[in-house]
């Protein structure tokens, strides 16, 4: 089949390899976001799926807004589109170009967790699998009829950054059975169940302050969901201090108030939740360094009775 590709982030990359290379599919062109300015020099970065597009000799779109772009989208006659972590509502006028459809591929076993960060919500809700959906796209927010799921197990010590990397790869295979599928004319559909939908917003920073109420089990979560994005954090001395690694201190006994430190030492900053214990392995005081606790202590003592906020 003639293949439109519309994607952005990097997730969609090993999905975009494969189509590239398999001798079933031909893609004719790919539509990703503008070029924006990365970094503190603000320096104008295309998406890599626009580098390794062009680099296959790809003909590529980037619209500021596709709902503006439906005449050029039609140039293409592709049978169907593939969308990948695009990062814009697809209009019925864009749906309905691709006489097949526009199939989505998205990171968790719908309906739960639709929306922006699909991921990190696995990891913090505690979910044990999550997988690949992919879905035939309409006018709501991953509300479309699914064609098929792979699912996979979400280990104890997956982060935000490990489950990207085995779902984008886990991406390709999905993708290449939903469209042997649609080639048969008579792929599955299955509604979603409505009484199961949950959603989750784009992450920002704010999401990843640490609120030591909580148990030292969901904040251990919540550290894994946003490594490396958005990050964790708390104020130690009205400084913000980033957590990137922390463990789980099992059967704790009786604690003092939540976010007061236990003890800060070589061993880590030990630190007591609503519940339990949390034992924080890897830190960053703003402006420094990410560092193990033995060395981030040395420039940064701390001790018990301290209270992080």
């Amino acid at each position: 089949m003639r293949i439109l590709y519309i994607g952005t982030g990097d997730i969609g990359l090993p999905s975009l390899e494969w189509l590239l290379h398999t001798p079933k599919h031909q893609v004719v062109g790919v539509i990703t976001q503008p070029d924006k300015p990365v970094g503190r020099k603000l320096v104008l970065t295309p998406p890599r799926i626009k580098v390794r597009a062009l680099a296959a000799g790809i003909p590529v779109l980037q619209p500021a807004k596709i709902r503006h772009a439906v005449e050029e989208l039609k140039a293409f006659n592709a049978d169907v589109a593939v969308v990948i972590a695009y990062g814009q509502i697809l209009s019925r006028a864009v749906l309905d170009v691709p006489p097949l459809g526009c199939l989505n591929v998205h990171t968790s076993l719908l309906p739960r967790h639709r929306g922006a960060a699909p991921i990190q919500a696995a990891i913090r809700d505690g979910d044990t699998e999550t997988g690949v959906s992919i879905m035939f796209m309409d006018e709501g927010l991953d509300t479309g009829d699914v064609l098929l799921m792979h699912r996979m197990p979400i280990a104890d010590d997956d982060t935000g950054g490990t489950l990207h990397d085995k779902l984008a790869l886990q991406a390709p295979s999905a993708l290449e059975e939903a469209l042997d599928l649609l080639a048969t004319g008579n792929p599955p559909r299955e509604k979603q169940d409505e009484s199961k939908v949950t959603h989750v917003r784009k992450l920002t920073r704010q999401d990843g302050r640490i609120l030591w109420s909580q148990s030292a089990t969901q904040i251990d979560r919540l550290i894994r969901a946003f490594t490396p994005w958005p990050g964790t954090s708390c104020m130690v001395k009205d400084v913000q201090m980033k957590v990137h690694k922390a463990q789980v201190i099992p059967n704790a006994d009786a604690c003092p108030a939540p976010g007061t430190i236990v003890s800060a030492n070589a061993e880590g900053i030990l630190v007591s939740c609503g519940s339990g214990l949390l034992n924080l392995r890897e830190v960053q005081m703003e402006g420094g360094k990410r560092l193990p606790a033995a060395d981030f202590l040395r420039g940064h003592p701390l001790q018990a009775g301290d209270v992080l906020h």
